[in-house]
């Protein structure tokens, strides 16, 4: 099965193209804007440089996010239209679960993600080792996110590093007992990527649960956007 994946929840634009389990490419561009003249211009060379067309494509995996509503919505619409004109198969993955399966393998108890949210808020999840959730989707401060962790545990996510130092202070400040410790990881983690997204979309797809693209939508946690997906 051939899967096309699209992650613009954040300003790394991320689209991979994979066989099965094969990743066979991907990319990654930094962007101020997506814009879908360029997502369409990416996608057809990504697909060129497999030597593949549109046609052999058998399905499509978008990242859902929270995170950047105007890049959402330009990844999601074209996904969206893909299905709806040719009804290959479309699976939404939440981007705070594409930034945990990146880190999974880690030894350590949990892993917290964190997303810089602006106006002083992340988005945030925290798993267990498994990938299954320990919280909600959250749209909080960081002060809220720290009272649910424990043990030791991974922190993933653009707003892990831009909150690294409060965290660390949070841990001295509070004195957790040893077996609580925050680590890190690299900061090439710090952005959900299309080729992890194409693992997690493939083990949706195995399982036949696929995504209606008429009905789709994006994770919205900002009360205005009032768009919350359900899991």
């Amino acid at each position: 099965m051939y899967i096309l994946s699209l992650e613009t929840s954040t300003k790394n634009f991320s689209l991979a193209v994979s066989h099965d389990e094969k990743l066979l490419r991907f990319r990654n561009v930094r962007t101020d804007r997506i814009l879908e003249s360029s997502m369409l211009s990416s996608i057809d060379k990504l697909l060129s440089s497999c030597d593949l067309t549109f046609d052999q494509v058998d399905a499509l995996a978008v990242g859902l996010g929270p995170g950047s509503f105007t890049s959402l919505r330009v990844g999601l619409s074209t996904v969206k239209a893909f299905g709806l004109a040719t009804d290959k198969k479309i699976v939404g993955i939440c981007s705070l679960d594409v930034l945990a399966s990146a880190v999974s393998k880690q030894k350590v108890d949990e892993i917290c993600v964190v997303v810089d949210a602006r106006r002083g808020n992340v988005y945030a999840a925290i798993y267990n080792m498994d990938l299954s959730l320990k919280t909600e989707y959250l749209l909080t401060k960081i002060e809220d996110v720290l009272t649910r962790v424990k043990g030791k545990t991974l922190f993933v996510g653009d707003g892990a590093t831009l909150y690294q130092k409060q965290i660390e202070e949070a841990y001295k400040a509070q004195g957790k007992i040893s077996s609580c410790r925050a680590v890190f990881a690299d900061e090439k983690f710090s952005y959900p990527q299309a080729r992890e997204l194409a693992k997690l979309a493939l083990k949706r797809l195995e399982q036949k649960k696929y995504d209606d693209p008429a009905t789709i939508v994006p994770i919205y946690l900002y009360p205005q956007d009032c768009q919350v997906d359900r899991r």
